[in-house]
């Protein structure tokens, strides 16, 4: 009998595969990128073989909402991912994208400066450019981009303080159909941001109406995640029942002191609402959001800490008290100061954070900013967070449950075909962990330091994360959405 020969072997391994099925103790033989033999494989050879021993191999976790369109042409490593164990980022989301940026004349208008505060980056007209500049040029990990109607409206109209005209309209329907016909899994919109909050629903709906034809998703930051979040969760659900798409509800939250408490009330919904039509959520694992600095923000958060600011660069990782202090303003006087600029509110309540972590459906996203001078911590630390804090420490959810939120649930809901899952035939996207140590180092005082407890990282069959830093390999590539 001719002895197998595959091109790496991971040994002695506790497997979770991504499904939520029960560990267990076994090898895994990779061959062309691709998992070609999983269990015992005693006897069979490779060229590389790693012990993991003492480790768990889990599928390469999917990030299921990011902003990382530029950091991955500008850091191929694509380090905050990378050192968490991410293999795949979902890029594009609450409306901004690279994809079919307009080229500023000044500075971009926010919030499309959470990904670039010069405009250099926006130099892509349509979706394949954005694509080919990708494949072209490939990061570390691979990607699944959504297109942003948010960028769409800066490209298309002179004014954004109002709903669209037809015309308008049907520029932006054509920027959507490019962009889903070049590869993009979906459309997202941020309609709870000035310039898509005076789009109407029915702006929305007949701008995504491409996602008819290609079976994309529609992944939204709502309207409203505050006082009127019930109404907004409506709008969306009805804008995907005319649409015939699946939702995805960004990053699910309950704002606000006046709301903490809500989560049973909006999980319920989703739940009935999953009866009818397709919905998805993702979240992330702490008490505190990122964005622009918003005036509006102030009053519904106990503290507000200065990410970055054009203006005043100093006040990076400052609190918004201490620089109105030091600016001998009011905080309101304050903000307008230091504009255009982000912010980190603390604002949510922490058992909410947890039952929607803990709801069935519910995916894991990092929502990181990774051009922020001083980041949420969240773009280092999401991963090892929900393995190490939520799971392990506050058993919140076995192992297997956590992992199957990050992996296998994420790719069948975004389509990724053969991702998220540790099995025959399937992509040998791979992280390699210690579940007795893995855990979120970032903090919101030194918001850049890299997670323990993350062994080795592999993508495509080939290692890209080993010894505590990137290996240099870049074997990402732009994932396409399966046709549901």
């Amino acid at each position: 009998m001719k002895t197998q020969h595959f091109d790496l072997i991971i040994r002695n391994a506790t497997i979770i595969d991504g499904t939520r099925a029960p560990r267990y103790t076994g090898d895994i033989g990779v061959r062309d990128g691709i998992i070609a033999g999983i269990g015992r494989l005693e006897g069979a050879g490779a060229d590389i073989e790693i012990d993991a021993s003492g480790l768990v191999a889990a599928p390469g976790f999917i990030d299921s909402h990011t902003h990382d369109d530029r950091l991955l042409l500008s850091d191929r490593d694509v380090t905050p991912k990378l050192s968490q164990g991410v293999t795949t980022v979902v890029t594009g989301n609450c409306g901004i994208s690279l994809a079919h940026s307009p080229v500023p004349d000044g500075a971009p208008t926010p919030p499309l400066d959470l990904l670039d505060t010069e405009g250099g980056w926006f130099r892509f007209q349509s979706f394949r450019a954005y694509r080919e500049t990708l494949e072209a040029q490939p990061a570390a990990i691979n990607a699944a981009c959504l297109v942003g109607h948010t960028t769409f409206r800066v490209a298309t109209m002179d004014r954004l303080d109002r709903v669209a005209t037809a015309s308008e309209i049907a520029k932006m329907r054509e920027m959507a159909h490019e962009s889903l016909a070049s590869g993009a899994i979906g459309i997202s919109t941020g309609t709870a941001y000035p310039p898509a909050a005076c789009a109407s629903t029915e702006e929305i709906i007949e701008v995504c109406s491409p996602l008819r034809e290609f079976g994309g998703l529609y992944v939204t930051h709502m309207r409203n995640e505050d006082d009127d979040i019930i109404d907004s969760m409506e709008e969306t659900f009805r804008i995907g029942r005319e649409l015939a798409s699946e939702v995805v509800i960004s990053h699910h939250k309950c704002v606000g002191t006046h709301n903490h408490g809500r989560s049973p009330e909006t999980l319920a919904l989703i739940t009935k609402t999953m009866g009818k039509q397709a919905v998805a959520l993702d979240c992330y694992p702490y008490i505190a959001s990122s964005t622009v600095l918003r005036y509006d923000r102030l009053e519904q958060s106990s503290k507000v800490i200065i990410t970055w600011s054009k203006p005043h660069p100093e006040f990076s990782g400052v609190d918004l008290d201490d620089v109105a202090k030091r600016l001998n303003m009011s905080r309101a006087d304050a903000v307008e100061a230091i504009k255009p600029a982000g912010a980190i509110y603390f604002m949510l309540d922490e058992q909410d954070v947890q039952r929607i972590l803990k709801f069935d459906d519910t995916m894991i996203g990092s929502d990181g900013l990774p051009h922020d001078a001083k980041p949420h911590p969240r773009l280092w630390g999401t991963f090892p967070r929900v393995l190490g804090h939520y799971s392990r420490d506050l058993k919140l959810f076995p192992l297997e449950t956590a992992v199957y939120k990050m992996t296998g649930l994420t790719a069948a809901k975004f389509g990724l075909e053969n991702r998220g899952v540790l099995k025959n035939g399937a992509h040998a996207d791979i992280t390699l962990f210690n579940a007795g140590t893995v855990i979120d180092a970032a903090d919101f005082e030194d918001s850049t330091r890299p997670a323990i407890g993350i062994e080795t990282v592999i993508v495509g069959g080939t290692t890209v994360w080993r010894d505590g830093k990137a290996t240099g390999a870049r074997p990402g590539r732009v994932l396409m959405r399966a046709q549901m």
